[in-house]
């Protein structure tokens, strides 16, 4: 209800303007905004408090109906608005790079010419139907969830309209069947070792060394696989662990096992090369079955780079066009290319097309990992999701923990893997690139590299 203040010849009334304070953040508070006005007009004073009263209640009737929003100043442009929101959108830099490629390439060229709050939902309509009509259903998911944000905020934090122009309802009308995720082809372990080989022909050992890490591992690539450091790595984790706290669990943890531990993904942040968390900030370590440790034993004692793995011109990884140059050719196949002894190390020998990867992305071994681990029914799930950087929701994930036990059976089954479906059924291996040398962890002059670091952003 109104209420009046009478100072001397002089009537206020104050009323409820529908919105709570903010705080230093620009979240609303628990405390009511009000409002007041000392007559009906400018100029003009109240005759009576009877007048300012109704005044009032004539206000708040306003609000109650959503006719008093509040405008933040004269019309904005989309153009303007989206990157006003853009700016200020508090978001890691790998999302802002998404957002701002589907902003520039749809969103923003749509709406240019039009003002925030002339968009009606018979325009939102128009708008669906053409970002429907013209690009693949998981794009087109992205770009309106995109403008959902958009507008939701317009409403709610800039004030820039009464309500959002998308009406959401519930189905009527022509029935439309629930789209179902796609059915994932099988994959053998056949095809994964088709895969290792191929990429030791195009990569050589280092190649070998990725395809087999990704599928028994369950790293995120490319990230967490171009961003794993030497120092991170199973052979000379924990005693390079350069958190005092990290170190001293891991050394009484991983006693009798080998782990790699994820610690961050690398990927192109305003032209530069940067390490961020991990998805989901999902740190990790990750035991290694004794073959693939000695996999990167190998590895790591054929060059004195920080990086784990590096591209065929002894670089970082984040360099190179990976799907193109790498990842196409393994998984498709490629002619035999002969080069001169100049150009020596990109001749290779033909490489067979891998028929059950065929359009997938390499992120598909990461899910034959999952798959994997699933297969024997004995390895609990909170150790199958903690490995693949999830956490369980509900009680399950507040009670949870993965134990030793849990981590030593996971290594314990993938080495039988690795022994019984590729060693023992006879499929191929290389040769170790080169003996490893007694002194292995004191060969690297350095552990890390010294890129920018945007974890905590």
């Amino acid at each position: 209800m109104p209420y009046i203040e009478v100072r001397g010849n002089s009537i206020r009334v104050k009323w409820w303007s529908g919105e709570y304070e903010l705080d230093a953040d620009g979240n609303p508070t628990k405390k009511k905004r009000y409002e007041s006005a000392s007559g009906p007009e400018p100029g003009v004073t109240f005759q009576g408090e009877n007048e300012a009263y109704t005044y009032g209640l004539d206000r708040e009737s306003d609000v109650r109906n959503k006719r008093n929003r509040r405008r933040a100043g004269d019309p904005m442009n989309m153009a303007v608005y989206i990157d006003h929101w853009f700016k200020d959108a508090d978001l890691r830099a790998n999302s802002n790079r998404t957002n701002a490629s589907r902003l520039n390439a749809v969103i923003k060229p749509y709406w240019a010419q039009w003002n925030v709050e002339e968009i009606t939902p018979l325009e939102y309509d128009a708008f669906r139907n053409y970002v429907t009509g013209k690009y693949s259903d998981n794009y087109s998911k992205n770009i309106l969830g995109l403008f959902k944000m958009l507008m939701d905020d317009a409403v709610v934090k800039y004030k820039l309209r009464e309500e959002s122009p998308i009406v959401e309802q519930r189905r009527r009308g022509r029935y439309k069947r629930k789209q179902t995720r796609r059915v994932k082809r099988k994959l053998s372990i056949q095809s994964v070792h088709q895969l290792a080989v191929n990429a030791h022909m195009l990569w050589g050992f280092t190649g070998w060394a990725y395809i087999w890490t990704v599928a028994f591992t369950g790293a995120r690539p490319p990230g967490e696989m171009f961003g794993l450091q030497r120092g991170y790595s199973s052979p000379y984790r924990p005693a390079s662990e350069p958190d005092d706290e990290l170190r001293e669990e891991a050394e009484q943890r991983y006693e009798a096992m080998h782990a790699m531990r994820v610690q961050y993904q690398t990927y192109v942040a305003d032209k530069r090369h940067v390490l961020a968390a991990p998805k989901y900030d999902s740190w990790r370590a990750l035991v290694m079955p004794p073959f693939l440790h000695e996999m990167h034993e190998a590895l790591l004692a054929s060059h004195e780079k920080p990086w784990t793995f590096l591209s065929v011109m002894g670089k970082p990884l984040l360099g190179t066009d990976f799907d193109r140059d790498y990842w196409y050719p393994i998984r498709d196949g490629a002619e035999k290319r002969d080069s001169g002894p100049r150009y020596a190390r990109w001749a290779r020998p033909a490489m067979p097309a891998v028929s059950e990867m065929a359009g997938q992305d390499i992120y598909r071994l990461r899910h034959w990992h999952k798959a994997k681990l699933d297969e024997p029914g004995d390895i609990p799930r909170v150790a199958v999701e903690a490995r693949m950087g999830h956490e369980l929701q509900g009680v399950e994930g507040v009670y949870s923990e993965v134990t030793v036990a849990m981590e030593e059976r996971v290594g314990e089954y993938l080495q039988r893997v690795w022994e019984k479906e590729v060693v023992g059924a006879g499929l191929w291996t290389p040769p170790f690139p080169m003996p490893l040398p007694d002194d292995l962890h004191k060969t690297a002059p350095s552990l890390f590299s010294s890129l920018p670091v945007l974890e905590y952003e």
